[in-house]
């Protein structure tokens, strides 16, 4: 709960100026029941026509200032509801932005979105009056309390009894309520994370060449008819308590009634038909809002669930953190270098005392069966992950001391897996460089050998290219990937299968395009293909997480060893796990 009332910290100003408005909205609503009182034991007993009148435009004025102070008060109570939302689900998305990817290939997309989406947004209405309803619930209740100690003390004990009954009730209520909120919301992920598999383009395709349709269908009918069976019991969670206790507010009155005969049966003072009903009036002024009171503290368990499920994504350890004095690499030549680097997931062993120099401008091919750990030694260059043992450098320079936008900016990425937004060819071309004119869009996709396919489209450069780039063949989403890559002008290339999808003449021709961009650059290529790597300066063959060999192709095509029997597309040595 302080977790949560501490996201409102940063708008201090706007909840000073809405409890403000709270505070005073409730005082002046105290007013109402005592010019009720002087209205029916003195105006109206003693036909004093002015005295009524002024008494009767008094509880309308109150009644007036009243809504009004209410209507800004809603207003202020909405703003600072968005803007902790807001600030929430920022807080959220950058830090996920901060976790390595582990994270992302252990976590189904759906489930992140449920969080950000569903969670967040369930609490949203919470968050907006939690503050109001507090507050304002408490003065009224302190208020109507005052008032109704100053108009009959024996009338106010007697109103008083029945309140630790209601408080009871509601408390049951809300634990039930708060473990039904966290059942749902975990059904909620898992319908959005049914949905974002089967209803995406791939997952699409897939269900219907399967012939899995129907099944699809059934089984999020069953899953949404499980979040409907959860929704009716959060709903009628503690029903029947609370109809009990409706009836214990509306014999309220009637409480208030004996009590006043009783008293005046017993020769004390008499109390007046105006006290009378003003102290009703001021009795539902204290019952209402002291079981909104309770009833928020309901919401608010609820929302708990809520919170928690959305906290425990913002607990969640940074495990590749940006240096807090990072050092700066303004002119980056490329000089890579694996000294003695170890890395594993978990306790599972990838990459075993792996040192290799790569001098700038000079070109590595990494090679190796599946599974060898060829994906993961580019990784820790982009330090998507960080090594268990020794260090990755650039330029001398360790890269766990570069912040992202450094390493970003020097180490240029292609990979197999091609993702492209649901947007123009040339914003997913600008993704890279987002101040990129159009000549040097043509430029880059004229370097990938992309450029005449795209000037042919419908729009051009302003075409859309579908979720994920669908509208694209492999081959042609990979060359757009190579010119948002060209694009961005590194010092450092990795390639990581970055042809795999051409055919034999576009791969020819993307490969003499690449040439030409790696001249005086570094380039790191991973490749199962081993035709596209003849000539690097230097290869070296991953085996069990180790290098086995290494040299130029001549030289490693005469040893007779492992890089022979893959070129003959055989490998004589066992993978581990990991890519």
């Amino acid at each position: 709960m302080w977790r949560v009332l501490a996201l409102f910290r940063p708008h201090f100003g706007r909840v000073a100026a809405m409890l403000t408005l709270v505070l005073l909205s409730s005082a002046v609503a105290m007013a109402s029941p005592f010019l009720l009182r002087q209205i029916l034991d003195v105006a109206l007993p003693e036909r004093r026509i002015g005295l009524l009148s002024m008494l009767a435009g008094a509880m309308v004025t109150v009644t007036a200032v009243s809504g009004a102070l209410g209507v800004f008060q809603s207003y202020l109570s909405t703003v600072i509801g968005q803007l902790v939302m807001c600030d929430l689900r920022s807080a959220v998305y950058t830090h996920l932005q901060r976790l390595s990817l582990s994270f992302f290939t252990r976590t189904h997309t759906g489930e992140v979105q449920s969080r950000i989406a569903n969670d967040i947004g369930g609490a949203d209405t919470v968050v907006t009056s939690v503050l109001t309803g507090l507050v304002g619930n408490a003065a009224s209740v302190a208020a109507s309390l005052t008032a109704m100690m100053l108009l009959d003390w024996q009338l106010s004990l007697a109103s008083l009894a029945l309140l630790p009954f209601v408080i009871w009730v509601n408390r049951r209520v809300g634990q039930e309520r708060r473990a039904l909120a966290t059942e749902r919301q975990e059904q909620m992920a898992v319908l959005s994370t049914l949905v974002e598999e089967t209803l995406s383009i791939s997952g699409f395709l897939l269900g219907r060449l399967m012939g899995r349709s129907r099944q699809l269908s059934e089984r999020f009918a069953a899953e949404s008819k499980t979040l409907g069976e959860i929704a009716v019991r959060t709903t009628m969670a503690g029903r029947w308590r609370q109809s009990g206790l409706q009836v214990v507010v509306a014999a309220m009155p009637v409480l208030i009634y004996w009590v006043a005969g009783l008293v005046d049966g017993h020769g004390s003072a008499a109390i007046t038909v105006g006290t009378l009903v003003a102290f009703t009036t001021l009795q539902q002024s204290l019952l209402n809002p002291a079981i909104q009171l309770i009833q928020l503290g309901t919401a608010v368990q609820v929302s708990l669930s809520l919170f928690g499920r959305v906290f425990e994504y913002l607990d969640l350890p940074v495990e590749v953190s940006e240096p807090g004095d990072p050092v700066p690499l303004p002119r980056a030549r490329g000089d890579i270098r694996f000294e003695n680097v170890s890395f594993g997931y978990g306790e599972n062993p990838v990459l075993r005392d792996i040192t290799i120099d790569v001098p700038a401008g000079t070109s590595l091919a990494v090679v190796g069966p599946t599974g060898a750990g060829k994906s993961t030694l580019g990784y820790l260059v982009l330090r998507l992950y960080d090594a268990t043992v020794g260090r990755v450098t650039i330029d001398g320079v360790d890269v766990r001391d570069l912040d992202f936008a450094t390493i970003s900016r020097t180490v240029g990425m292609v990979s197999q897996d091609t993702h492209l937004f649901h947007t123009s060819v040339a914003e997913n071309l600008r993704f890279g460089k987002p101040d990129a004119t159009e000549a040097e869009l043509v430029a880059a996709a004229e370097l990938a050998q992309i450029h005449e396919l795209i000037a042919g489209l419908p729009d051009g450069y302003d075409t859309v290219v579908g979720e994920r780039g669908h509208r694209f063949s492999g081959g042609e989403k990979q060359r757009l990937a190579i010119a948002r890559t060209m694009l961005r002008n590194p010092p450092v290339l990795l390639l990581d299968e970055a042809t795999s999808a051409l055919d034999t003449r576009t791969e020819r021709a993307v490969q003499e395009a690449l040439a030409e961009l790696a001249k005086n650059r570094t380039t790191i290529t991973i490749a199962h293909r081993l035709t596209t790597i003849e000539n690097a300066d230097q290869i070296v063959v991953l085996g069990r997480g180790r290098v086995l060999e290494r040299g130029t192709h001549q030289e490693l095509a005469a040893l007779g060893g492992e890089y022979s029997a893959l070129l003959a597309g055989t490998s004589r040595v066992a993978t581990v796990a990991g890519s």
